[in-house]
């Protein structure tokens, strides 16, 4: 029973980690300041904004066509 906590709190603390992300690539919250601050690591993370407008842009087309 323990181990099944232990699961879902690992996987609780993945996912925020995620919408924390995304929060960040959205400009909805402040960045880290002790994150890695290297020029690879700012043309990842633009590519991945960019992924996610594109995406979100194309989720609210699906919604207004369908």
């Amino acid at each position: 029973m323990d181990s099944t906590r232990t699961q879902d709190s690992l996987l609780m603390t993945a996912y925020m980690g995620v919408l924390r992300q995304m929060a960040e690539y959205l400009y909805l919250k402040k960045r880290d300041p002790n994150s890695p601050n290297s020029q690879w690591v700012r043309y990842m993370h633009g590519i991945n904004r960019i992924s996610l407008l594109l995406f979100i842009f194309a989720i609210i087309v699906l919604i207004v066509k369908l």
